[in-house]
C-alpha cells in the first residue's frame, strides 16, 4: 500500500490529498492542467516539502507528527520526466551505468540486462543520446531510472514531448514493464488514451483535491465523473482472446469469463492471451430487440443500470450492465425517450467498434 496524506499551500493553489493506493500495478494521476498532478508526484518523491505522511508499505518516508523526513535520494524511487535528460557526453551504456552505480550491489533487485531487454535498447548501448530518436531517448531514460532498482517508479507525463508515432513506439514497452516487473508505478498524464491503456488504478484530481479514486474500470464507468463526458468517454474491460477467425481476420475477445464476447480485428494474439479492450460511448447504440439486417456484429443483451445527462442538453449517457461488464452508450435524449429507457430495463447493446489496447 502507498499512503499519501499531503497538504501543500501556495498563494493561488492548495494540494490536499489523503490516499491509500495499491502497491502493485500502475496508478494514474489524471486531471486538467494545474490540478496538482505533478505537485503530488514531487511530494511523493520528497522534492516538494508538503506536510503530512508518505509511506510505501512498512517503509515510512515522511511522518511530520513523528518528525521524520527521508530525503529524495534515500527513498528508493525512480523518476522519469517529459524530457529524457540524459548525459550527452556519455553513451547509452554510460548513462545506464550511472543509474546502476547509485545503488549498492547487494541492494540491486533489477538486473540491468533484464531492463535492456524489456525496453529493446540493446542495439543502442554504444550510441550517444544526440543520435537517438525521441522515442529511443525516452526508453533509455526509463531504463536508467530502473537501473537504480527502485521500489517505486514515478513517471511525470513521460510521453508528452513525443509525437504520435514516437508515442506509439514507446507504449508497448511500458506495457511490458507493467506486466513483467513487480515495481509499482505512479503515472501522471492528461491523455486519457494513455491512462486507458496502462493504468490499473485511477486518481482523478481537481484543484488540488481528490475528486474520486478507484480501479480504472469502475472509474471510467461512473456517469457522475467528468471522465464520462467528452468524445473519448468509454469503458475499459479485461478480457481474453477466445477465438480467431482466420477467414475474416477477426478475433473474439471474451469478457466476464466468456459471458459476453466482442469481435474485433485480429491482432495476431494467441487464444488464451489476456487483453484489455476499450469500448467508446459514441460507438454504442441501444435497442429493445436484437436488430436484424445490420452490419454491427456485436449485439449483447444487458440491463440499463444508470442514466445521466451528458454535457450537451440534447444528449444522454446510459450505463448498461452486460453480465458483470459495464458498457456506456451516448445517445440523444429523443432516442432515450422514444425507447422509454429506465433503470432495470432489458436492452440490446450494439457495439460498432472495439479497440484492442495493443
Amino acid at each position: 500500500m502507498i499512503e499519501a496524506r499531503l497538504t501543500l499551500a501556495r498563494r493561488d493553489f492548495t494540494l490536499d490529498v489523503d490516499l491509500h493506493l495499491p502497491a502493485r500495478g500502475v496508478t494514474a494521476l489524471f486531471g486538467p492542467s494545474g490540478c496538482g498532478k505533478t505537485t503530488m508526484l514531487r511530494a511523493l518523491a520528497g522534492l516538494e516539502r508538503a506536510a503530512g505522511r508518505v509511506a510505501l508499505g512498512a517503509e515510512v518516508w515522511q511522518d511530520d507528527a513523528a518528525g521524520r523526513f527521508t530525503p529524495t535520494h534515500r527513498r528508493g524511487i525512480g523518476y522519469v520526466i517529459q524530457e529524457a535528460a540524459l548525459f550527452p557526453h556519455l553513451s547509452v551504456q554510460g548513462n545506464l551505468a550511472y543509474g546502476e552505480k547509485r545503488i549498492a550491489a547487494g541492494e540491486r533487485r533489477v538486473a540491468l540486462d533484464q531492463v535492456v531487454a524489456l525496453l529493446g535498447i540493446g542495439h543502442l548501448l554504444a550510441r550517444r543520446p544526440g543520435t537517438l530518436s525521441g522515442g529511443e531517448r525516452q526508453r533509455v531514460a526509463i531504463a536508467r531510472a530502473l537501473a537504480t532498482s527502485p521500489r517505486l517508479l514515478l513517471m511525470d507525463e513521460p510521453l508528452a514531448a513525443l509525437d504520435a508515432a514516437r508515442k506509439a513506439e514507446v507504449l508497448p514497452y511500458l506495457d511490458r514493464l507493467h506486466e513483467e516487473l513487480g515495481i509499482p508505478i505512479v503515472y501522471v498524464s492528461h491523455a486519457i488514451d494513455e491512462v486507458a491503456r496502462l493504468a490499473d488504478h485511477l486518481v482523478l484530481l481537481d484543484a488540488g483535491r481528490v475528486l474520486a479514486d478507484g480501479p480504472l474500470a469502475d472509474m471510467l464507468a461512473r456517469l457522475d465523473l467528468p471522465l464520462a463526458h467528452g468524445d473519448e468517454a468509454g469503458v475499459v474491460l479485461a478480457g481474453v482472446v477466445g477465438e480467431r477467425d482466420a477467414q475474416w481476420q477477426l478475433a473474439r475477445l471474451d469478457v466476464d469469463g466468456g459471458a459476453c464476447g466482442f469481435w474485433a480485428r485480429d491482432a495476431g494474439l494467441p487464444v488464451g492471451r489476456r487483453v484489455r479492450l476499450r469500448v467508446l460511448a459514441r460507438d454504442v447504440s441501444l435497442a429493445h430487440t436484437p436488430p436484424a439486417g445490420t452490419s454491427i456484429g456485436n449485439q449483447l443483451r444487458g440491463t440499463v443500470e444508470a442514466i445521466a445527462d451528458d454535457d450537451h442538453p440534447a444528449l444522454a449517457l446510459v450505463r448498461v450492465r452486460v453480465g458483470a461488464a459495464p458498457i456506456v452508450a451516448r445517445l440523444t435524449k429523443r432516442s432515450a425517450h422514444a425507447l422509454a429507457l429506465a433503470v432495470g430495463q432489458p436492452v440490446w447493446a450494439q457495439v460498432k467498434t472495439v479497440a484492442l489496447m495493443e
